[in-house]
């Protein structure tokens, strides 16, 4: 009965996250249209679109760890759950976090508010520390669910 109900819960929560997605999607797609119509700064325009689009894709692949790892098996160990999805999703958020810093130094840099680039370097390392913190916890956390790394 639970676990009927787990696969019930999480399948709603991945149709919520990818119709969240898609409405993020067809929201930049609207906003490059109006504001390009409107005569604003193509790069201020594409700016905010890939900003909104990297959102989406961190809430689609969130919807996809989702469906993928609860709402089809019936696997409950904890760990191999998380060896599983942590590196897909944590990696998605790395690259995220990586070109919003990225597009952050685009914007400053063209603006002429250099003193402002703390903020995007800020963003930059956060992502590599994240990174690094996952690697460390991929080498720290055993391979296989009997707790046997396979070296």
């Amino acid at each position: 009965m639970s676990a009927t109900i787990q696969k019930l819960f999480a399948k709603a929560l991945a149709l919520l996250f990818f119709v969240l997605a898609a409405m993020v999607c067809g929201s930049s797609l609207v906003t490059a249209v109006t504001q390009f119509g409107e005569g604003q700064a193509l790069t201020q325009t594409l700016i905010q679109v890939i900003n909104a689009n990297i959102i989406a894709i961190a809430v689609f692949e969130l919807a996809m760890v989702i469906n993928k790892e609860y709402g089809n098996k019936n696997e409950h160990d904890v760990i191999v759950m998380l060896r599983r999805t942590l590196p897909r999703f944590i990696s998605t958020v790395c690259v995220a976090l990586a070109l919003e810093g990225l597009i952050m130094v685009i914007k400053y840099s063209q603006a002429d508010m250099a003193g402002n680039l703390y903020y995007p370097v800020a963003i930059v390392i956060s992502a590599a520390l994240l990174l690094l913190a996952l690697g460390l916890f991929l080498r720290c956390v055993p391979r296989d669910a009997a707790g046997n790394d396979d070296k």
